[in-house]
């Protein structure tokens, strides 16, 4: 029996700015039916507010009132481990939103401290993925952006790399289909600096339990926690089978054809066409029978 649901956005619940398939009507089926939910995104192309109002633009009821938030970015999860690290002077490869949402969380810098980026975050921001940006913020991954090196120089100090989620590649409207993800310009930075990045977003089992936690008594009882998404790896993987999630993969999005049985992936428990069709045959489950 699944107690609670953690549900993945665009390609499970949304595509650009069309719902999947009777999604909608399937999400307010949950809320009604009083099945926890929280909404787990590695958006990273704008800011939580943005997407909210985006999601509610689409008739998804989403709701920032009451205990505990609905809504979980990866986003959201920069500012947490920013915290965590003791950084406070990122460089951005990150939109202009997601960017704003980030500093909003960081303390004011101290006048007279110094500018010297301490970390580069990298999400999905096109713009940001030329040879100048890639460049600088290679440099800040070595040191070397911060002073003379070569024999005899001090040691350098280097910037962190925050990356908020490696996925391959998303699925996308313009243009339609498959278009590169954030994944490979991680990859491309770390390959060329040897820094490793620390993943804040999915499938990382910190923030699956971040979520989770946030879910307190909701969701205790007998059963186990779902997570439901279109990308094997990206949504299903990592930290979902670390923490011995129910991993529900929908055939909307990217998914295509066979990526359950891709070389080391681990299969999904459980297969749906659509988040709506997962819904109806949960609920189902849920429905006592009648005596």
């Amino acid at each position: 029996m699944i107690r609670a649901l953690l549900i993945d956005l665009s390609g499970t619940l949304h595509i650009g700015s069309n719902p999947t398939p009777s999604a909608v009507k399937a999400l307010q089926r949950l809320r009604d039916a009083g099945i926890p939910f929280r909404f787990c995104s590695n958006t990273s192309k704008e800011s939580t507010d943005s997407l909210t109002e985006r999601l509610r633009s689409m008739c998804f009821d989403v709701r920032s009132d009451g205990p505990g938030r609905e809504l979980w970015t990866s986003i959201g999860a920069v500012t947490a481990a920013l915290h965590k690290f003791g950084l406070n002077r990122p460089y951005y490869l990150l939109s202009d939103s997601a960017r704003k949402e980030v500093e909003a969380g960081l303390a004011p810098r101290a006048a007279g401290g110094s500018d010297a980026h301490d970390a580069v975050v990298i999400g999905l921001d096109p713009p940001s993925f030329d040879y100048a940006h890639l460049n600088e913020a290679f440099r800040l991954l070595t040191g070397e952006a911060r002073g003379v090196s070569g024999p005899g120089a001090a040691p350098r100090t280097r910037a962190r790399l925050i990356a908020t989620h490696q996925a391959k590649y998303i699925e996308g409207t313009a243009p339609p289909g498959l278009s590169l993800g954030p994944g490979p310009f991680v990859a491309a930075l770390e390959y060329a600096s040897g820094a490793q990045a620390h993943v804040v977003g999915k499938p990382s089992a910190e923030f699956f339990q971040m979520v989770i936690d946030d879910l307190g008594p909701t969701a205790s009882g007998d059963g186990v926690i779902a997570v439901v998404g279109d990308d094997v790896d990206a949504d299903l993987g990592g930290g979902a089978v670390q923490l011995g999630l129910w991993r529900v993969l929908v055939k909307t999005g990217k998914y295509r054809s066979g990526d359950e049985q891709k070389a080391g992936t681990v299969p999904p428990d459980e297969i749906a066409d659509s988040f709506a069709d997962f819904v109806d045959a949960l609920l189902v489950q849920h429905t006592p029978k009648s005596a």
